[in-house]
């Protein structure tokens, strides 16, 4: 491993220890407080009351919070991906395969670190609902099964899977691929932070603080590299050979 990159670890676990420690301290048992309970709030509340005015804004986070717009997102990582994926020969469609299998590990080993962290907090919706009445519910409002609330809400895991794609990207295709796949980032978290079942520190402070943390550690050792050139040696070739009709 190059020193260059034990000191980019050493930054990213800084920055994430600072980041989770600080979202930690304004916590339920911290009493909810600070500047991130107050992001969160304005955040949530500016949303909130637009959604009471039943407009075609409404029927909009309605729409893009039902459980099968969760695909548009994917469709989102696979038109990127697969538009690298195409134009590459045989070899470096096995490459890449590798590199999508190798996310999907590195998405289980941060879920297995997020069970590790003992907090367990209800969406802003419910939150708010619980303490001031006053939530306007975009399921209600529009009459469809929109997902507006959840029982455990930090991490955000929509926005982690999304963040680590775009890392991903950054690391093994470039910085175009990067801005493309953090495009998908910011568009498809936001839609769970307008409709209330999450808080914006769910995505921005927890699917970012767990990445910088644990994936810093696959990414900037050789760990990734070996993985993927392991299981490079495992597939054969023609399996990427597309097959003449």
């Amino acid at each position: 491993m190059k020193k260059n990159n034990l000191i980019w670890i050493i930054i990213c676990n800084i920055l994430g220890a600072l980041l989770l420690g600080s979202w930690l301290a304004s916590t339920p048992t911290a009493g909810y407080h600070g500047p991130w309970l107050a992001l969160d709030q304005s955040v949530f509340y500016f949303f909130n009351q637009k959604l009471a005015q039943g407009t075609a804004f409404t029927y909009f986070i309605a729409f893009v919070n039902l459980r099968a717009f969760d695909v548009v997102a994917f469709v989102a990582m696979l038109a990127i991906f697969y538009s690298y994926y195409r134009k590459s020969n045989v070899e470096g469609k096995r490459w890449l395969f590798c590199i999508g299998v190798a996310m999907l590990v590195s998405a289980v080993i941060i879920k297995q670190f997020d069970k590790l962290l003992p907090i367990d907090r209800a969406s802003a919706s419910i939150y708010f609902d619980q303490l001031y009445h006053n939530v306007n519910w975009v399921s209600q409002l529009s009459g469809w099964p929109a997902k507006d609330r959840s029982g455990s809400s930090f991490p955000g895991d929509h926005g982690m899977m999304l963040l680590i794609f775009a890392v991903y990207m950054w690391k093994y295709i470039g910085k175009d691929a990067f801005i493309k796949a953090m495009a998908v980032f910011i568009i498809f978290s936001l839609p769970r932070i307008m409709g209330g079942a999450h808080w914006v520190t769910d995505v921005f402070v927890g699917s970012v603080s767990f990445v910088l943390l644990v994936l810093s550690w696959i990414l900037l050792t050789p760990l990734s590299d070996i993985f993927i050139g392991w299981l490079e040696k495992k597939l054969p070739l023609r399996w990427f050979v597309k097959k003449r009709e």
